[in-house]
């Protein structure tokens, strides 16, 4: 079995309270906790937060809050990786729960599905890998792509490509920061995901929505019934 930890701070600028806010019905971050659960893959389920109303609803549905994080570690310049290091570490400390294999699941993830999480596990598992992340193949190629300056005109980013049919060029991948997977060891190693040993687990882009705005907020919620609509 593994732990589950799922980071879910107060603040949230351009959504407010975006971890408590009603997403088709139920509040965004149950739907991390609900699918942790589902999937049958971990023996603790901790919500990492600074804000006591999330720690009471985090309990309401199933997950631990065995502490509340510091403040230090709850603005917006910190990232997860800081967070997640100190959830295990006061996890050992302070419940004497640890475990070989830690997986971050972003509270921002109502499109994740349980059988994601335990599949991914057994990749984590078979390869030897140090991580195993979410991610999505971009739907045109990168090396396509366009910028266009101040005076509005346009230029390729790579001009040696932009004359190149799609299928003859290399396929890329975005993060598609719904889970990260890591063995205890990689962690507490502060690597980056993105730089060691890590594998993607590619998901179908209609279940990869990075919801940071209203615009992606809708788009999201779109999504969900469409994939719920028959259930």
């Amino acid at each position: 079995m593994a732990i589950a930890i799922i980071p879910a701070r107060g603040g949230s600028k351009r959504i407010p309270r975006k971890n408590l806010k009603p997403f088709c019905g139920k509040p965004m971050v149950s739907y991390a906790i609900e699918a942790a659960k589902q999937s049958q893959c971990f023996e603790h389920i901790v919500v990492s937060t600074d804000d006591p109303e999330i720690a009471e609803l985090a309990s309401q549905y199933g997950a631990s809050v065995p502490f509340l994080r510091d403040a230090a570690l709850s603005d917006d310049y910190v990232g997860t990786t800081p967070v997640v290091l100190d959830t295990i570490q006061r996890l050992e400390k302070e419940s004497q729960i640890s475990d070989k294999v830690y997986c971050c699941i972003y509270a921002t993830s109502p499109l994740l599905d349980s059988d994601a999480l335990s599949r991914s596990l057994a990749l984590l598992k078979q390869s030897g890998a140090d991580y195993v992340f979410s991610a999505a193949e971009y739907p045109f190629p990168i090396q396509r792509a366009l910028k266009r300056d101040k005076q509005g005109f346009i230029t390729p980013f790579y001009p040696e490509h932009i004359g190149k049919r799609s299928q003859d060029l290399e396929r890329a991948y975005q993060d598609a920061g719904q889970f990260y997977w890591g063995t205890r060891e990689a962690w507490l190693s502060g690597e980056s995901v993105f730089e060691g040993r890590g594998q993607a687990f590619v998901l179908p882009r209609y279940k990869v929505v990075d919801i940071d705005t209203p615009e992606d907020w809708k788009m999201a919620e779109l999504l969900f019934r469409a994939l719920h609509c028959d259930k």
